[in-house]
């Protein structure tokens, strides 16, 4: 009996750590330009709205502080897999460094390994800063120095795709019918007059 307790427990033990050891393993990275011509888009933002994974992927709405590298509106989305291993999380009003690169037009999807970084107060609990060895200010200073800040697009309702392809209302599309109608007697009355 004492056996099978002992072969029960090293399973577990096994297993929860072959588990925990497939655990985040990102490469590390410097801040260079090198590594920034990796990303289509680098901006500093301030998470608005975040919708967690369901069914899809999440999603988070950055209002954009500085934008670096890219084109975006003020408002733009990140899309993500929340369940990789290195995955993090978004929570309103935290401010982040996003390295990304487009998904959509209008949107990015992003990779947990990238240099993305969240704004932590207390320099001794950023963990970010031990690993890149180098604090928050000091990677927007880079980031400023060396890319510049762009002005962001102004925000739109609706991109210009999703307006394409708003059905017509019922009175848009009586009022479409009839006057298509209209002209389509209208060329095959032109048509029997001049080219009989």
């Amino acid at each position: 009996m004492k056996i099978k307790a002992f072969i029960l427990f090293l399973s577990y033990f096994l297993f929860f750590n072959v588990n925990s050891s497939i655990a985040c393993t990102c490469p590390l990275t410097t801040l260079s330009l090198a590594e920034c011509d990796k990303y289509q888009i680098i901006f500093r933002g301030k998470v608005v709205s975040h919708t967690t994974c369901t069914d899809k992927p999440g999603e988070t709405v950055f209002q954009i502080l500085d934008l670096f590298k890219g084109k975006v509106h003020e408002k733009f989305k990140v899309l993500y897999h929340c369940n990789e291993p290195c995955s993090s999380t978004f929570n309103p009003g935290e401010e982040w460094i996003i390295y990304t690169n487009y998904k959509q037009v209008d949107n990015a999807r992003l990779d947990w390994c990238s240099r993305s970084r969240k704004f932590i107060k207390n320099f001794k609990e950023d963990y970010y800063a031990q690993t890149y060895g180098n604090s928050y200010d000091e990677e927007v200073a880079f980031l400023r120095k060396n890319l510049g800040t762009y002005k962001v697009m102004e925000d739109r309702e609706e991109n210009a795709a999703g307006k394409r392809n708003i059905l017509p209302s019922k009175t848009q599309f009586i009022v479409t019918l009839f006057i298509s109608m209209a002209v389509v007697i209208l060329f095959i009355q032109l048509f029997k007059k001049y080219f009989k």
